[in-house]
């Protein structure tokens, strides 16, 4: 019983694999719109035994072959609307949008001098604050790093690696059979895109940071260093969306290791110190909270994104963004030659600005326009007299013009001011107070007595305690005014006698 019950399952699952195995329509890859001449499958009884190990292998050639067949049938067919997931992602191109021109203005100048001081945007929702932060990416040229550093380290200055790249260099170099001497002259190299790194609201100091990797550090035997977002930011830009909700502790870390230009990372038996020089690009709306002053003192340009467009502005902004939702491949094509050529304006402006020199009259002026602005600090001068230098660079210049210090005063000092008129000048002698105003006549007093009166009389009471207390005052000045005409008469009655 056991043996013919054994016999009917063997029966069955050989009936049953072995179509599944050899039908030729359950392979997807069998289709005949992908193969011009599918081979005929094989036939099966269902009395015949399991496939053989060889038939198997043979199937696995067959199917092979199949799937090859099948890819360059779509590699040779016509590609008509489909745009593959990669180039379907792309940002608005910051040449395309319309209006903004300060904001846009302010991110050339960043991107040609990273270490600017950051931009911030406010804006209320639907201003284009993130189009303008990713379209400003898209015009980065790419960085020359070196490979094996985790923080997009500049071959061409080696003073500023992380700390324990060289010694990784040469251990590297010593291992392939090469000397370690010319490491710092001529570093292993890659070209990458410029980063994009966005900051989330909730980020922890040790993400932010970076901190030690428990799982490397276990598997090595040593404690392993994990590259936070800073790290990973360096030489692109640090993207921050509502930096105004960001929590306070985390804002002023990274503010500081922004301003400081390097990171320092003290943990658990680990110091580890590594540049960071990115672009900071924030952006917050006032209406969901204010940003701290001692925040945005610490930002080189603050600029509103609230500007009131124009109806034909406005009409050709919506046309813009619907053309991009259609025809994104299209019209990010026919925006590539001003983004091209504003693309290398920036490459060139990068190596201009090593020999950008600002006089001292420029100086002069700008810190003139901030003590006339009232502003407070050193920040504002300082942030202008780079946003001055990076003006120049972008014009291909290498002085500052008095239009690179206007536009420094215009973006920098001006949206500090508080103060909209000149401060007084403290070697001036201040005017002496006017005199003090003549005493009235009993004439004029009686005058003005009996306007009060008027007045009173006119106000009506508000309550019975107000109304108590007109009557009083009327009573006080009548008996004044009683006592007034009494001492004159007695003072003129005294004139007359002897």
């Amino acid at each position: 019983m056991a043996s013919s019950s054994s016999s009917t399952t063997s029966t069955l699952f050989s009936s049953t694999l072995i179509p599944i195995l050899d039908f030729p329509s359950l392979d997807p890859l069998s289709s005949p719109l992908l193969t011009s001449s599918p081979a005929p499958p094989p036939s099966h009884s269902p009395s015949s035994p399991l496939p053989t190990p060889a038939c198997v292998a043979a199937a696995e050639v067959e199917s092979s072959a199949r799937a090859d067949a099948a890819a360059a049938s779509i590699a040779s067919a016509p590609t008509s609307g489909y745009v593959p997931v990669e180039q379907q992602r792309r940002s608005f191109p910051l040449t395309a949008v319309v209006g903004a021109d300060f904001i846009k203005e302010a991110l050339l100048l960043g991107a040609v001098d990273t270490g600017l001081g950051g931009v911030c945007i406010a804006g209320k929702r639907g201003t284009a604050k993130s189009v303008l932060a990713r379209g400003l990416h898209a015009l980065l040229p790419p960085i020359e790093v070196v490979d094996g550093s985790f923080c997009n380290a500049d071959p061409e200055n080696p003073r500023e690696w992380e700390a324990g790249l060289f010694e990784k260099l040469q251990a590297a170099a010593s291992a392939s059979g090469g000397s370690g001497k010319n490491v710092l002259l001529d570093p292993p190299r890659r070209v990458r895109d410029a980063p994009f790194v966005q900051v989330p609201l909730g980020v922890t100091e040790d993400r932010l940071v970076g901190t030690v990797d428990i799982e490397a550090s276990m598997r090595e035997g040593r404690t392993v260093f994990q590259p936070g977002l800073l790290a990973e930011a360096h030489r692109g830009v640090l993207y921050v969306d509502e930096i105004n909700l960001l929590d306070d502790g985390i804002a002023n870390l990274l503010l500081s290791v922004i301003s400081d230009g390097v990171n320092v990372v003290e943990r658990e038996g680990l110091s580890v110190t590594h540049p960071c020089r990115p672009l900071l690009i924030a952006t917050f709306n006032p209406d969901e909270g204010a940003l701290r002053e001692h925040l945005l003192d610490r930002i080189a340009v603050t600029l509103s994104a609230d500007v009131p467009a124009k109806f034909d502005d406005r009409v050709s902004a919506v046309a813009a963004a619907m053309r991009f939702q259609d025809e994104g491949a299209q019209f990010s094509a026919d925006a590539d030659d001003a983004q091209q050529a504003l693309r290398t304006q920036v490459l060139f402006a990068r190596e201009y600005l090593r020999d950008v020199s600002i006089g001292d009259k420029q100086i002069e002026r700008l810190v003139t326009e901030a003590a006339r602005g009232g502003v407070q600090g050193h920040r504002a001068e300082l942030f202008a007299a780079r946003v001055a230098r990076a003006s120049a660079a972008l014009d291909g210049r290498d002085t500052v013009s008095a239009d690179d210090v206007a536009k420094a005063v215009q973006l920098v000092i001006l949206p500090r001011s508080t103060v909209t008129g000149p401060p007084p000048d403290d070697d001036e002698q201040q005017p002496p107070p006017p005199p003090p105003p003549p005493p009235p006549s009993a004439e004029d007093q009686q005058e003005d007595e009996k306007e009060e009166e008027e007045q009173e009389e006119e106000e009506p009471p508000e309550d019975e305690e107000q109304q108590v207390r007109l009557v009083l005052r009327a009573l006080e000045v009548e008996l004044r005014a009683r006592a007034r005409a009494r001492a004159s008469e007695q003072a003129r009655g005294g004139k007359k006698k002897p």
